[in-house]
């Protein structure tokens, strides 16, 4: 714990003083940091004893703002596209030198973490902020690491959410990553979901480059040491079905995979927590108490309960609270290679079934499509499902181009024998609006079906479009789920559904036909007769 008055400039960076701040804040204690929050009226205790605070204009990510240095080295390797923007140095030599001289005289926040629970490949990372709730943030998420002012690091960054650029749009945030500097700058926004991705995407760049295959993705363990793999964007159910009472917790959202095993890239969860209920829900409704740092979300009017279901500031609301607090966990974050492999896709159309099983090169090819559905409401504009795809179920993360990790990916399944399944989570019997959500049960009943080998007798049928394997039969799932179109009243609008659903899969891989196997294109939908 240290808490000291620097009446000089500190070498952050090890090479050159650049900065006199007037206050280092060095690795304290929760308990410290929510006291000064408090202190200093930037966030309320609930009930139990968790940090609420707000995170003002921006409640979530702004990939529009984010860039990535391009230099010599980075030239040649990063995927350069709409979610990859270049910035060029000089660029970020001035944004540096603008950081720079905001924080002279200001109270700062440090802490030194480990990125990665490998001690073959974690990275040492230093993160400096201007507010001590961000702090407690990144004690929470990432994993410990006892260190002193003056030690060195291998990655540095500086989250300075009161300073704001003026650019020719005006005021904007930023978010700049020199992965030859391994230098992260996040300035103009308090959502401190930027600081745990930017970090995440640094290890999509180095980590895939030293044999290490990164991935955006949940796992778990059974009492036999067998783990599973759950990829997703958000709100397919990634934190939510990795958190189980009868399996132990790896990580909910970022590992790595070497030829020891996979292994947590963090130490904590970051849970989406809109509309939580902790009888379906207990691990992390449970987990949310005192200590827990939560985003964005409001109290029932004249308490200090914490109101779930008020999206008034934003849907994105969340909570992020260590390991530790999830009573089944694996303590040192890693286990042997995956037992299973899950692409979890929340179906707004209505068309796939709850489960599927998977090919090798289907699997590939539902990796790199990465889909997903937007329902109307959740953003502005859609008033009907729309089909999302992201690459590698993590496309804004990912610097490297997709056919790296999905190569990767490929190579691994193949030499542990990983059994992949396509799951469900969204609509059955209709699109949104018509249908009915797969009720979370039985996603639960499904999984377990699964690894306790009760489909391992059952026949399975090809899909007729999209050629997967669906099972006749799984224990709590209705017989007519597993129909393609037999949960649905209008056969004709079932088959329309699916010549829209297998259209968007099919332009959205144009683009890596010329770079993947034959097999892998074969995998790809076909329209029904």
């Amino acid at each position: 714990m240290l808490s000291k008055d620097l009446g000089w400039a500190f070498d952050f960076d090890q090479q050159e003083p650049w900065s006199r701040v007037a206050q280092i804040n060095y690795q304290l204690s929760p308990e410290e940091l929510i006291a000064q929050s408090l202190q200093r009226k930037l966030g309320q205790l609930d009930e139990n004893g968790a940090l609420v605070v707000q995170t003002g204009q921006y409640t979530g990510r702004c990939p529009q703002h984010r860039f990535i240095v391009r230099d010599a080295l980075t030239s040649g390797q990063v995927d350069w596209n709409a979610i990859n923007q270049p910035m060029d140095e000089a660029a970020f030599e001035g944004f540096w030198q603008e950081v720079m001289a905001y924080l002279e005289g200001k109270e700062v926040w440090m802490r030194d973490a480990w990125v990665g629970a490998s001690e073959l490949w974690r990275q040492r990372v230093r993160v400096v902020t201007e507010l001590p709730w961000a702090d407690l943030f990144v004690h929470h998420l990432f994993l410990p690491r006892q260190s002193a002012l003056h030690e060195p690091y291998d990655w540095l960054v500086l989250h300075v959410p009161h300073f704001t650029r003026h650019t020719h749009d005006g005021k904007q945030p930023c978010i700049a990553l020199h992965f030859t500097r391994r230098l992260i700058l996040i300035a103009g926004t308090a959502y401190t979901g930027e600081i745990k991705k930017s970090l995440f995407t640094a290890m999509n760049y180095w980590l895939p480059q030293q044999g290490v295959l990164t991935m955006h993705c949940s796992a778990n363990m059974d009492e036999r040491g067998q783990t599973a793999l759950f990829f997703g964007l958000s709100g397919t159910g990634k934190t939510t079905l990795s958190c189980s009472a009868d399996r132990r917790l790896i990580g909910d959202d970022e590992h790595g995979w070497d030829e020891a095993g996979i292994f947590n890239l963090e130490g904590g969860c970051y849970a989406k927590c809109i509309h939580l209920n902790a009888e379906t829900e207990p691990v992390i409704a449970a987990a949310i108490g005192a200590g827990t740092l939560v985003e964005n979300m409001r109290f029932y009017p004249g308490t200090r309960r914490l109101n779930f279901a008020d999206q008034s500031i934003t849907e994105n609301i969340r909570a992020a609270f260590p390991l530790d607090k999830v009573p089944h966990h694996v303590t040192d974050h890693s286990g042997p290679a995956p037992r299973w492999i899950f692409f979890l896709t929340c179906d707004a159309h209505g068309v796939l079934p709850p489960v599927a099983r998977l090919t090798v090169p289907q699997a590939i090819y539902q990796f790199l499509s990465g889909y997903t559905a937007k329902v109307a409401g959740t953003e502005a504009g859609v008033v009907s499902p729309k089909a999302t795809f992201s690459t590698c179920f993590g496309a804004p993360f990912m610097p490297l181009h997709p056919t790296i990790y999905a190569r990767m990916l490929e190579q691994k399944i193949r030499q542990h024998g990983v059994s992949c399944w396509l799951i469900n989570t969204g609509w059955m019997g209709g699109p949104y609006g018509v249908g009915q959500r797969i009720p979370l049960p039985v996603t639960r009943g499904i999984l377990s079906a699964i690894f306790e080998g009760k489909l391992e007798g059952v026949p399975f049928v090809p899909h007729p479009a999209f050629g997967f394997e669906i099972p006749r039969y799984c224990p709590g799932v209705p017989d007519s789920w597993l129909q393609p179109g037999g949960s649905w009243d209008d056969p004709q609008a079932y088959q329309q559904a699916t010549r829209q659903l297998v259209r968007a899969f099919q332009q959205n891989f144009e683009r890596f036909a010329a770079q993947v196997s034959g097999a892998i294109r074969q995998a790809s939908p076909v329209l029904p007769g």
